[in-house]
């Protein structure tokens, strides 16, 4: 009997075309944006909706990352107990990224922060956390000294999902503080959601607050980037682009007639000077 799920993948630097319709459904976005005032108090209350989301969620709303290392083998390489490599992930919320590695066998010294508190109490509260060799702790990565509890330089930073639910003025921000606790010869591992990704072409109006810009119904937010953007961002803070594209993937259900296309922006970059 034939598959009923089939997977297919498309890697490259060419954004989707949009069909008609959809750039119909663009152009609606338009109609009714988030007002200016409304757009402050979801900047000013981040914390408050990512908390409040944990809240709701608790540990069951993201799924583990079992794939990371499937897509970025420098995590494989993290050292041994006689010499642990360093690792800083950012926005870790619940730990679905660090524990996977874990229990993969992985060694090395883990730092992990989040913006919401109940996120970080949350981590900590896995049958795998060791204070050892694991340091979560709750800090905001659009201010400066966000990283003051990294007491290492670091060789890997993952950014995964995370730059995409910060305001897009506060990005080079970000990524500087990331250039400066990395050690030379260290990497960002980033992965975010892509330009005219399934989700970014689903909003209403009403939702939209600038360009490629949304803000979900519980009030966190969501941004889709280009390639090129990324990389502009990474290069003009003095890194090194390892690699940067499009991830386009499509999952088909026939049996129950699901078509999910997601499309993501995927890169590594490097600190050499």
């Amino acid at each position: 009997m034939a598959e009923s799920v089939k997977n297919s993948e498309y890697v490259g630097h060419v954004a989707k075309k949009l069909t008609q319709e959809e750039i119909e459904k663009m152009q609606a976005q338009n109609s009714r944006l988030v007002s200016e005032f409304r757009a402050n108090q979801l900047e000013k209350d981040a914390k408050k909706h990512w908390d409040l989301f944990y809240k709701r969620n608790d540990t069951r709303f993201f799924k583990d990352r079992h794939w990371t290392t499937r897509e970025f083998h420098e995590l494989l390489g993290l050292g041994t107990e006689n010499d642990q490599k360093i690792l800083l992930e950012v926005g870790c919320g619940v730990g679905n990224f660090i524990y996977p590695l874990i229990e993969d066998g992985l060694k090395f010294k883990i730092f992990a922060c989040d913006l919401s508190p109940r996120a970080v109490e949350l981590a900590k509260k896995h049958i795998l956390y060791n204070p050892k060799n694991i340091k979560i702790f709750q800090t905001d990565i659009t201010t400066e000294n966000c990283f003051c509890e990294v007491d290492y330089s670091v060789n890997i930073v993952t950014l995964i999902f995370v730059l995409s639910a910060i305001n897009p003025t506060n990005f080079r921000t970000v990524v500087k503080n990331l250039y400066n606790v990395l050690d030379i010869g260290g990497i960002v591992l980033f992965r975010d959601y892509g330009l005219y990704d399934m989700a970014q072409l689903r909003f209403k109006p009403g939702h939209k607050i600038s360009e490629n810009l949304y803000m979900r119904q519980d009030g966190t937010r969501t941004y889709y980037f280009s390639e090129e953007e990324v990389l502009n961002l990474f290069e003009s803070t003095g890194f090194k682009v390892l690699s940067c594209s499009y991830v386009q993937r499509r999952t088909i259900n026939l049996k129950e007639k699901i078509d999910v296309p997601r499309i993501f922006v995927q890169g590594k970059f490097g600190k050499f000077q």
